[in-house]
């Protein structure tokens, strides 16, 4: 009782005295257990109080990576560099503000550099040549950036490999380009953006064609196997993309009409096409035979006469003359009977008409994606009535009302009997939605920043107190123990005799004899220093009893210290 009424400073100074009696080796031991201790608690504490480093950039070449730190350093930016690859780490919260810092200073240069290369200073002694690789560099950091805003794309390098011209046609080398995607995790690209990415670039490149076009991704797979062929439509995925929009564009035009009808949301429309895929090309000829044109015609006649018809007389200018007066009628007589005998002769003739019969060429290619077949499927909901009662009651809708509405979905989707179309309209009642709280997607609440922050702070919390409990309070209760449980102890006056004595008497006392007994049962209803008394008072009283003798030389001695 006395012990635990002591005061801190009486504790303190209780347990130094006892560290001052212990042995050297002890109080090393002790020491330094304390010591360790505190500077084990003091890191844990030094370690959750400092902020957590992540890396600013993935991948930075050496040169960039010297710029950025020179850069971290001019802005007062903590930052640290990991031993093991190199990247440069900064604060978490420190994060945007070391990249806003950098892209203000133009790092890093990593990425794909465009048009601003040509900006540079090139000085007065820069050939033809360099001007034109650096308009082509240009050129393909320009490409790389477009390529990358695609969503699936994470980064993008383009390079262009310039033809060559020649006099001779045969000796022409036709430019190349290369591109290389590195896409974002879990996602690809489909063929017809492959094929919007060769186009692009063959449409940003002076005599480039898309054959001439190569895109790999990073896992170094060809995405232009296939050819770029014209017609698309090459693989399944595309095939279902575009009866997938072809249904759509029904369904909606389909809705569109009911839906101020019959309300938005009790409607709903499902619409099966069936696409033909299949690409055909024909050369066909035709003749109409009723239809007959003359192309050309060409006559000849031919005419001959007997064979003593001529001219006749003797050649010269004698017979050239006119003839004498008074003989012209019989002359004239003469010439037509000449001329009569001279036209029985013989005549021929021919003609010759070529006709050109009707004729049509055609060379047709069909491509695919025709419609063969819809299948369309309305469901209406019930129509609400108010019924005698004043309630509003469900009833389904007549054959009038589905009938007509049916006639309108047979004009939206354009019905066609030949194709073999079907459209089918019912009504049926709608299940009343269940309202359902929306929750926006979140992250793991472990995955996030600050839970990663608390847990590092509970953690070392923790840490620190089980070396608090495990350690320093065992060693602090050692050696404070000396001190607490310290008893009220005799003067080292004392002779042998008197600590015989009180052996004998305390030996006495827990022997429990009849009269050292009732004083036990006594003390412990009186207190503890009662106690103490009544048991010093039954051990001298059976000591008196058994050794009289001994009590008397006892008391002997005692009296001659005093008279001392």
């Amino acid at each position: 009782m006395a012990a635990a009424q002591q005061s801190l400073p009486a504790v303190v100074s209780g347990g130094i005295k006892d560290f001052g009696t212990m042995p050297a080796g002890r109080q090393l031991a002790l020491i330094g257990m304390l010591a360790g201790a505190l500077a084990v608690i003091a890191g844990i504490v030094f370690w959750a109080m400092s902020p957590t480093f992540v890396p600013l950039y993935s991948s930075l070449d050496q040169d960039e990576a010297a710029e950025v730190v020179t850069a971290l350093d001019g802005a007062g930016i903590r930052y640290r560099i990991d031993a093991n690859t190199g990247q440069i780490k900064v604060p978490r919260g420190d994060v945007g503000e070391a990249r806003l810092h950098l892209a203000g200073e133009g790092l890093p240069r990593s990425g794909d550099v465009g048009f601003e290369l040509l900006q540079e200073d090139t000085g007065i002694g820069t050939s033809r040549m360099m001007e034109s690789a650096r308009h082509r560099r240009a050129m393909e950091g320009e490409l790389g950036r477009t390529v990358s805003s695609l969503d699936a794309v994470e980064r993008a390098r383009v390079h262009i490999a310039e033809g060559q011209d020649s006099v001779f046609v045969r000796e022409r080398t036709p430019a190349t380009a290369s591109v290389t995607v590195h896409l974002h995790g879990g996602r690809s690209l489909s063929e017809s953006q492959v094929r919007a990415i060769v186009h692009m670039v063959a449409s940003s490149t002076s005599d480039l064609s898309p054959e001439n076009v190569t895109v790999v991704d990073q896992q170094g797979r060809l995405l232009t196997e296939d050819g770029m062929e014209e017609g698309g439509m090459r693989s399944s995925g595309d095939r279902l993309s575009f009866q997938g929009q072809v249904e759509r564009r029904y369904a909606e035009a389909i809705r569109d009409l009911l839906s101020p009808l019959v309300g938005g949301d009790r409607v709903r429309v499902q619409v099966s096409a069936d696409i033909d895929f299949s690409e055909i090309e024909r050369t066909e000829e035709l003749y109409d035979p009723d239809t007959i044109a003359l192309r050309s015609e060409q006559i000849s006649e031919d005419v001959r006469g007997d064979a003593g018809e001529g001219p006749m007389g003797v050649p010269g200018a004698l017979t050239n003359q006119p003839p004498a007066g008074g003989a012209v009628g019989e002359e004239e007589g003469e010439g037509a009977e000449n001329g009569e005998n001279g036209a029985a002769g013989q005549r021929s003739g021919s003609a010759t008409r070529n006709y050109e019969v009707d004729r049509r060429i055609a060379h047709i290619r069909e491509m695919p994606g025709g419609v063969e077949r819809l299948s369309t499927a309305v469901v209406v909901d019930f129509r609400e009535e108010v019924g005698e009662d004043g309630e509003v009651q469900r009833v389904a809708r007549d054959a009038e009302e589905i009938e007509r509405l049916e006639n309108l979905v047979r004009q939206a989707v354009g019905f066609s009997e030949q194709r073999g179309d079907s459209i089918n309209v019912v009504s049926a009642p709608f299940e009343a939605p269940v309202e359902e709280e929306i929750v926006e997607a979140e992250r793991p609440f472990w995955t996030q920043a600050w839970f990663m922050e608390l847990a590092k702070l509970i953690g070392a919390l923790l840490l620190a107190l089980i070396i608090l409990l495990t350690v320093i309070r065992p060693a602090l209760k050692h050696l404070m123990s000396g001190a607490t449980a310290r008893p009220a102890q005799q003067p080292q006056a004392e002779s042998d005799e008197n600590l015989a004595l009180t052996d004998q008497s305390g030996e006495s006392a827990a022997g429990g004899g009849g009269p050292s007994g009732e004083g036990s049962a006594v003390a412990s209803l009186t207190g503890p220093e009662e106690d103490q008394q009544e048991m010093d008072l039954e051990a001298v009283r059976g000591m008196v009893k058994e050794d009289p003798k001994r009590v008397a030389q006892v008391m002997k001695t005692w009296l001659n210290e005093d008279g001392r």
